[in-house]
């Protein structure tokens, strides 16, 4: 079965928001590590998400993670 990308983006979408919902947030590379996907996919499905407004960045110390948008940093 042949997947076209997009159908790919989607159901990594979907991986990186599973695993984002049991963290408080977490950085790309912790998420590729995570769900066991290439980090250079990682990062653009977490930019597209960001895009459509479902993730958000937050930087500390000069790190920046990513988390589910309006989720508590506890």
């Amino acid at each position: 079965m042949v997947r076209r990308e997009g159908e790919m983006s989607e159901e990594l979408k979907e991986k990186i928001l599973k695993y984002l919902e049991s963290v408080s947030q977490a950085r790309n590379k912790e998420v590729s590590r995570a769900i066991g996907i290439e980090k250079a996919l990682v990062d653009k499905a977490i930019a597209e998400l960001a895009k459509e407004d479902k993730i958000e960045y937050r930087s500390f110390g000069g790190i920046t993670y990513i988390a589910i948008k309006g989720k508590s940093e506890t």
